[in-house]
């Protein structure tokens, strides 16, 4: 667990589950933050924004995919990073267009994984999320 220093609040993030055909959208993060390791698309939720418009806005960004339909999934995961702390939510993403690596100093490659065969290493929610159990609802 982090240092805990009182000006500090946990963060807030959003990952976004897209399933085509069973399998569930990972791409390898770049950023010195889980750098090598596999994750959906997401990010951190702005001041005001809802759940679903945070997944939109982070996949279009990400991934230039463009939400059809989402909806917040039933579960979280609380995520202790070396210095930080997260509680992180999920949604479910319909969309359309294919995956592009759009922001080339975060993320290397986006493919497509059976949820059974996740890529590794995985990013720490999605190992927070196997500890659950859970499991994307058509994954």
């Amino acid at each position: 667990m982090p240092e805990h220093r009182p000006e500090q609040r946990p963060g807030v993030g959003v990952g976004v589950f897209v399933i085509r055909d069973g399998k569930v959208l990972f791409g390898k993060r770049k950023s010195a933050h889980g750098e090598g390791t596999w994750a959906p698309p997401g990010g951190k939720l702005d001041m005001g924004e809802t759940v679903v418009d945070c997944a939109a806005r982070e996949l279009k960004e990400e991934t230039g995919l463009t939400v059809v339909r989402a909806e917040r999934l039933p579960v979280y995961t609380e995520d202790f990073f070396e210095e930080l702390h997260f509680i992180t939510t999920y949604v479910l993403a319909e969309t359309s267009g294919e995956p592009s690596v759009m922001e080339s100093e975060k993320c290397e490659a986006w493919g497509w994984f059976p949820w059974d065969r996740k890529p590794e290493p995985l990013f720490l929610t999605i190992r927070n999320l196997d500890r659950q159990g859970y499991r994307p609802p058509g994954a």
